[in-house]
């Protein structure tokens, strides 16, 4: 957290000749009121969680289910080898990175609404064009789209909610979209061993039709999504003038840079690039999206290794994802409850790192399948502490946006790698994977502890006596007056400002 400086709302905009920045010109006191506080929190949840959850559900699910259509049947049918099938997921990926990045930083003058809405209804209809393809260059080119209108949603969705909640907030707000995730892995293996059932209507195989009807719900939540997304608290449809108000107050608290509207350059993109936390975490990211990934995409045809019949297959993949949501939204509460995610985040991965060795030592399919409860939750469990870790620490608007955009190009990065890790000729056992997959989740739990003890050094060393002097002496210049010299000091220091702590 940082000092509490500002108990002042900005309202009407005046702009520095000496900066070209906009400061706000009058000042509007909002008294605490935790009772209010709450309630207006409440509302937001209710309007904004849901929506977003959904989002991010279809958005796993229609990327992920390509490894459910296999199982069906789509390799054998399109006649691909492996490799083919490998390639048809990794070229997701590419354009899938490319995205991330131009997309966040577009993201405020867009509009959430209008992006994402509009991307998730175009990729509505791109999945239900995989249920009409005939050939693997069909796939291929199907999945090169899908990748290039899905890469904007989870960044997206980050930076979104940071403008909408505080630092100490996000986790489980995160959480509660991300466990999406696994629900999605849950509901996936459900859903494809009812819908496959379909096989032959309409002369079309059953693989087609997860893509199709899973493509047209995708297609109608993303036109729904153009009148449920508020833009900015101000844009609530359920909060009242006062609690508006009340949100924005208790945001400039926590991170007083929200307010002044920062413009973009590259300069921010840079400061991120080069600030030691997001280098970490980015890191993680990376061997958590190769697990991750890894799991999401490949643990049907896993599973279908071990001997159990397509049906079985899909059912039997419901269990450990079912597991993965549960531990999701437990460690984001304990996160926030704790006001900490490196240590909370490499708790959770050692249930990966005890799953891979399980794993690996196992002796038996029924080993190797429970193996499974604990791989699950152990990957997906860390990444909304993860994701709000890398939202906290970085700020401005701009410097944030690039940093949570940078965190999931590593993530997909890593499914890249993911996608080439698992051929069938060394399954059930994947040795050689599930070996590299260990040694990943080892690595994340010391990068925890040491991101851990990085960020309490700076914050101790923003204590240390003149330090803050130090800092901001080069703002005293400034031909301004106090409170521009302050907001100025804020937009251009942003998570490096003395007053700014950082979320350990």
């Amino acid at each position: 957290m940082m000092d509490e400086k500002a108990e002042a709302r900005m309202s009407s905009a005046a702009v520095s000749r000496e900066t070209g920045i906009e400061f706000a010109s009058d000042t509007k006191v909002v008294h605490h009121d935790s009772a209010a506080e709450r309630k207006a929190i409440r509302k937001l949840d209710y309007e904004i969680i849901p929506v977003m959850t959904m989002f991010y559900l279809l958005s796993f699910l229609d990327r992920a289910n390509i490894g459910n259509a296999r199982v069906a049947g789509l390799q054998k049918d399109l006649h691909m080898t492996d490799r083919q099938y490998q390639i048809c997921i990794t070229i997701t990926f590419v354009p899938y990175i490319a995205a991330e990045l131009p997309s966040n930083l577009l993201l405020r003058k867009i509009g959430p609404r209008i992006l994402m809405s509009t991307v998730l209804t175009i990729w509505g209809i791109i999945v239900m064009s995989q249920g009409f393809v005939k050939s693997y260059a069909g796939l291929a080119t199907a999945r090169a789209f899908l990748g290039l209108v899905e890469g904007p949603m989870f960044p997206g969705i980050v930076l979104y909610l940071s403008g909408f909640y505080t630092r100490r907030e996000l986790s489980f707000r995160i959480a509660l979209f991300f466990s999406a995730a696994s629900l999605s892995g849950a509901f996936s293996g459900l859903l494809a061993a009812a819908i496959q059932q379909m096989d032959g209507i309409g002369g079309k195989p059953g693989w087609a039709w997860i893509f199709i009807l899973e493509g047209l719900f995708s297609f109608l939540m993303g036109v729904a999504g153009y009148f449920l997304i508020p833009g900015t608290p101000h844009q609530s449809k359920l909060l009242t003038p006062q609690e508006k108000d009340l949100v924005m107050e208790r945001l400039e608290r926590d991170r007083p840079s929200i307010q002044p509207i920062d413009k973009f350059t590259f300069r921010e993109v840079w400061r991120s690039m080069k600030s030691p936390q997001v280098i970490m975490v980015f890191i993680m990211f990376f061997l958590v999206g190769t697990t991750l990934y890894g799991l999401a995409l490949f643990l049907p045809s896993i599973v279908a290794q071990l001997g159990y019949s397509k049906n079985r297959t899909q059912l039997l993949s419901v269990g450990p994802f079912a597991g993965g949501f549960v531990v999701t939204v437990l460690s984001a509460i304990i996160s926030d409850r704790l006001e900490n995610r490196g240590l909370v985040a490499a708790a959770i991965s050692l249930l990966a790192v005890a799953g891979y060795a399980m794993s690996l030592g196992a002796k038996n399919e029924f080993t190797r399948y429970g193996a499974l409860y604990l791989m699950v939750p152990g990957v997906y469990g860390a990444v909304p502490a993860l994701a709000a870790w890398m939202s906290n620490n970085s700020e401005p608007h701009y410097r944030r946006a690039a940093s949570i955009a940078f965190g999931f190009v590593a993530t997909n990065s890593g499914g890249v790698l993911s996608t080439w890790r698992f051929p069938t000729k060394e399954g059930p056992k994947f040795t050689k994977t599930t070996i590299m997959n260990l040694v990943f989740s080892i690595v994340v739990v010391l990068g925890c502890v040491a991101n851990t003890a990085y960020l309490h050094w700076r914050n101790q060393q923003k204590k240390r006596p003149g330090y803050r002097e130090e800092v901001l002496a080069r703002f005293a210049s400034v031909s301004a007056d106090e409170r521009e010299r302050e907001t100025l000091a804020w937009v251009e220091l942003g998570d490096r400002h003395p007053d700014y702590r950082y979320t350990l």
